[in-house]
């Protein structure tokens, strides 16, 4: 006897992930400059010409909430950042393609509240629970990519092999930090331009 097909998975409605996706866009929007914890679901469904209860149908709580605008958040510097500095060659140029797609995330305003993950880890940190533990394993990653390429660079002979890469790294995010802070206090790119100069002279340090 034959066997039935298995059934087919339903996929989403069309209206219903352009719903989700508006919500979540939203919602990313307004936690990089609140925080998550300073999302309002009324809020979100009245910027979004929703009810209540339509936006609580996506979402079984704040905290499924927060931990999808948290991925949403993620998916997005992924395709910022990280999907640019993957086409670009191994080592140092990756790094600096890195760190220049970081800098363009930053001053077009992708978030109006600059990084999202700068935000969220300033409110996360001191936490526990699953929404703290998504952004850690979002942020170590997004440094251990930074790290991977700068042993790239000294594995072809970009560096010399007695850089402290891991050292390295952590000042190029550190000045990374500092143009997220410096542009959301003083409103302008100055600090963009510095975290430049900082990152040029720190690689060229090393590589002499």
């Amino acid at each position: 006897m034959a066997m039935p097909f298995p059934e087919r998975p339903r996929k989403p409605r069309a209206d219903g992930v352009r719903s989700r996706q508006s919500i979540l866009d939203a919602a990313a929007r307004q936690a990089s400059i609140e925080g998550l914890e300073g999302l309002s679901i009324g809020t979100l469904a009245a910027a979004l010409g929703m009810s209540k209860s339509g936006l609580y149908a996506h979402f079984g709580s704040k905290e499924d909430l927060e931990l999808a605008v948290v991925d949403h958040a993620r998916r997005i510097f992924e395709a910022e950042v990280l999907a640019p500095a993957n086409a670009a060659p191994p080592g140092v140029a990756r790094l600096i393609v890195h760190c220049e797609a970081y800098l363009s995330y930053l001053e077009r305003r992708v978030f109006p509240g600059g990084c999202f993950f700068a935000a969220t880890v300033a409110e996360f940190d001191s936490r526990t629970g699953p929404v703290r533990d998504a952004i850690t394993a979002i942020v170590a990653a997004i440094h251990d990519r930074l790290l991977a390429h700068l042993r790239e660079a000294q594995a072809l002979g970009e560096l010399p092999p007695s850089t402290d890469v891991a050292q390295l790294a952590f000042e190029v995010a550190a000045f990374l930090a500092a143009a997220n802070a410096g542009m959301l206090l003083d409103g302008t790119p100055a600090a963009l331009a510095r975290a430049r100069a900082a990152i040029d002279r720190a690689l060229t340090a090393a590589g002499s």
